[in-house]
């Protein structure tokens, strides 16, 4: 793996997107270059190869980008948490709150053991609603979180410390201060 590979200086910081005053981390050129795509699976895989995995659970539908690779690298089963309505068959749910309204997450109640070994995945930490919900899915289902990874963390926005205060861990490749 490419240790000179640093995610943060391929991050576009787009000021006064989508409103006034938010400034916001756009992962597209992560993602539309193959080096870089390769690279940061890598990062999110090569951090977990020595740990037991038995899934990655990856959140609708930015986290699915790094979610699915990162489980084909690991060799471990892929597991999506979709938006309310997306996914057949007996579902549970979770509804959240979002700077903008309130959503629901769903999983499939099939989809994993009781006791099974998850890496939970999303795209970027912001005020935490959306994984506090997956990860409220995946207790329900009697697993072990391992960790949450995504891209980001926006540590101001207290997404992060959200989860941590729930005994989760956390990590992120990058993080950037400021809203």
């Amino acid at each position: 793996m490419d240790k000179s590979f640093n995610p943060d200086e391929h991050i576009r910081s787009l000021m006064d997107w989508p409103k006034e005053g938010v400034v916001f981390r756009d992962i597209t050129p992560l993602f539309t270059k193959a080096t870089n795509f390769r690279r940061i699976v890598d990062l999110f895989a090569h951090r977990h190869f020595a740990a037991a995995i038995d899934a990655v659970a990856a959140i609708d539908a930015r986290g699915f980008i790094i979610g699915a690779p990162v489980a084909y690298a690991l060799g471990v089963a892929f597991v999506p948490i979709r938006k309310k309505g997306k996914l057949p068959g007996s579902v549970i749910s979770q509804p959240y709150t979002l700077e903008y309204g309130e959503a629901e997450l769903e999983i499939q109640t099939d989809c994993l053991f009781p006791g099974a070994r998850v890496l939970l995945i999303d795209d970027l930490i912001a005020t935490g609603g959306t994984l506090v919900a997956a990860s409220g899915l995946l207790r329900r289902l009697e697993v072990k979180i391992l960790e949450v990874n995504a891209i980001v963390d926006l540590p101001d926005l207290g997404g992060s410390a959200k989860l941590r205060q729930q005994g989760i861990a956390v990590h992120a490749f990058c993080s950037f201060a400021g809203i």
